[in-house]
């Protein structure tokens, strides 16, 4: 049986930091036209996260600057329609997930110029840092000892 031919319709990645995870996908849209993502018609540029536009989650300057410096510094702005879904962890946990899949998407897209972009200015690196686990026998927190009685 012959291999069916891919027709490749998005590039989808995965990011990851703390608790939250984004899925990412960086669809491939031609000028002048739209591509439906969960019943929304998105164009060229426009970015959805969780099925809402990113002027509406994103607020400050520096945010959307740090969110999107893999784009600005591919020079991709304008080049994708972008959706992504990102879960758990805290909003910044969430900014840093959707950055990290946002590099790792454009690595999948041209792997031999953008990963040294990216990877100079640690985007492909994923933040291992993690919420330390309660050990038992601290009262209640993670590197608590219990206090010793004096007498």
């Amino acid at each position: 049986m012959a291999k069916k031919e891919k027709n490749l319709k998005y590039y989808e990645a995965v990011g990851r930091r703390k608790k939250a995870v984004a899925r990412i996908r960086l669809y491939l849209v031609g000028k002048d036209k739209i591509a439906s993502v969960n019943n929304h018609k998105i164009k060229a540029g426009e970015i959805l996260i969780n099925n809402h536009p990113l002027e509406k989650i994103i607020n400050t300057t520096y945010e959307r600057t740090f969110f999107l410096s893999p784009l600005v510094l591919t020079n991709n702005t304008e080049r994708f329609a972008i959706s992504i879904l990102v879960q758990g962890g805290g909003y910044q946990g969430q900014l840093e997930a959707m950055v990290h899949g946002l590099a790792r998407a454009l690595e999948l897209v041209d792997k031999e110029t953008y990963r040294s972009i990216l990877k100079k200015q640690g985007l492909l690196t994923r933040d291992a840092r993690k919420r330390e686990r309660r050990k038992v026998g601290t009262g209640g927190k993670a590197r608590r000892k219990k206090q010793s009685p004096k007498r």
